[in-house]
Parts: structure tokens; C-alpha cells; sequence
């Protein structure tokens, strides 16, 4: 048995909530304790992550249509900055992008979302991710914005029968990676996506995928990796 104070029974009942909700999959279990040991929860500030991912499949449209598409793609983030609720947003190379919004709530990102022009014509593949930075932030820009390039790094969780054995502890030592990265002062932001989703890495200048590659969890196959480009506005994820 123990004491509790009164500002600590809600935050308690929540924690039992949750662990009741947890014993129904031991996969969402092994990831709440490796969540647990390795630090990977606590983070003050949660916002919504869009990747507008490249269709080889979309439809091909009048040049004239695509046009019309795209300045209301762009008159639409204008109008979501200026009510606060989109805060970053960027093309990354390859096509397509992503947007950061200002809330934790898939249920309104989806709705901010919708009014996209683009997005109506499925221009893109959408992944909505919650997002927590861990080192960096997001941090609106205002006008007139001086864009700046980015190495962006997309860590995917390659969790099946023959890697979830090992994964507690590569994901422990691909933390310890990434705060060893961190400490190269070339990065600019490094973020998560939640316990079976990966994260991100944003870095200065070019980075060579031997770096990524030396990671513990790239090397044990329980994560996977993508690198690209990414062009946005300098101040958006709170660097000087």
C-alpha cells in the first residue's frame, strides 16, 4: 500500500488507465518498458508531424490545374501560420514535404489538414505522426523568411520475430547514438515519433550514410533509414 498527496491521484489513476490498457499486447508492453528505461517519455511539448510523401501514381493533371492546386496549397499554409497553427513547413527532395502543426490531436491535424487544396487532390501519401522534440523545437518564423538546407535522417522501427528480441537494447544504444551526434554541435534537431514509429534527425551541412550506418540499431536491423534534403524556413526548429 502506499500515500498518495491529492495532486498526485489523477496522474496515478492515469498511469494504472494506461497499464491496463497496455497488458492486451505484449508488444505495446516490451516497448512501454524499453519507453521507461531508456528515457524515451517525459518530453514537455507534443505537435503533429505530416509527411506529404511523393506519388509515383498520382493522377496527371493540365499544367494549368496543377498550378491552381499548388498556389492553393501555398495560400492555405499562409493562412494555417497566421492562425497558429501550422509552425514549420518545408519540400523535401524527391518530392512532396512536411508540415509540423501546432496541436497533439490527430483528430484536429486532420481537420487543419483537409482544407489543403493539395491534399484534396491527393497530390500526396499522408502520414500523420504525434511527434515529441527531444533536442531543438519548433518555433514559428515570421516573415520575410530566409530559407536554409538541412540534411533531414527518417528513422522507421523494423520491429518483426527475428529483430524484437534484440530491440530493447539496440534501442538503448541508438539513444546513446544519437546523443553522441547531438554533441557534434551539427545537429539541429532530433525528434520522436512515438514508440513504434522511429524518429528524426536534422543536421547541418551533408552527412554520409556510413555515419548512419554505424548506428547500433541500422547495424542490428531493428531500424531503417532514409536520407534526403530537406529546404525550410531558418528558426524552425528554434536554432540561432
Amino acid at each position: 500500500m502506499f500515500i498518495t498527496t491529492p495532486d498526485q491521484q489523477p496522474a496515478i489513476l492515469a498511469a494504472f488507465a494506461y497499464l491496463h490498457y497496455l497488458i492486451s499486447s505484449p508488444m505495446r508492453t516490451l516497448l512501454f518498458v524499453c519507453s521507461l528505461l531508456f528515457g524515451l517519455t517525459g518530453y514537455s511539448q507534443s505537435y503533429t508531424f505530416i509527411f506529404l510523401n511523393a506519388r509515383s501514381d498520382k493522377p496527371e493533371l493540365p499544367k494549368e490545374e496543377v498550378d491552381k492546386i499548388m498556389k492553393g496549397h501555398m495560400d492555405n499554409m499562409g493562412r494555417l501560420a497566421k492562425e497558429g497553427k501550422l509552425l514549420a513547413a518545408g519540400p523535401i527532395d524527391g518530392g512532396g514535404g512536411i508540415f509540423i502543426f501546432n496541436t497533439a490531436s490527430q483528430e484536429e491535424a486532420e481537420r487543419w489538414l483537409s482544407t489543403d487544396p493539395g491534399v484534396q487532390a491527393q497530390r500526396w501519401k499522408v502520414e500523420i505522426l504525434p511527434y515529441q522534440p527531444r533536442t531543438g523545437s519548433v518555433c514559428p518564423v515570421k516573415e520575410p523568411y530566409d530559407m536554409v538546407t538541412y540534411t533531414f535522417i527518417r528513422f522507421r522501427s523494423n520491429i518483426h520475430k527475428e529483430t524484437v528480441g534484440d530491440y530493447p537494447a539496440l534501442l538503448r544504444q541508438h539513444e546513446k547514438y544519437l546523443k553522441q551526434l547531438s554533441m557534434s554541435g551539427n545537429v539541429i534537431t532530433e525528434g520522436t515519433f512515438g514508440e513504434q514509429e522511429g524518429n528524426i534527425l536534422v543536421m547541418r551541412g551533408e552527412v554520409e550514410p556510413e555515419v548512419i550506418e554505424a548506428d547500433p540499431a541500422i547495424k542490428g536491423g531493428t531500424m531503417l533509414f532514409d536520407i534526403k534534403k530537406l529546404w525550410i524556413a531558418k528558426g524552425s526548429f528554434c536554432e540561432k
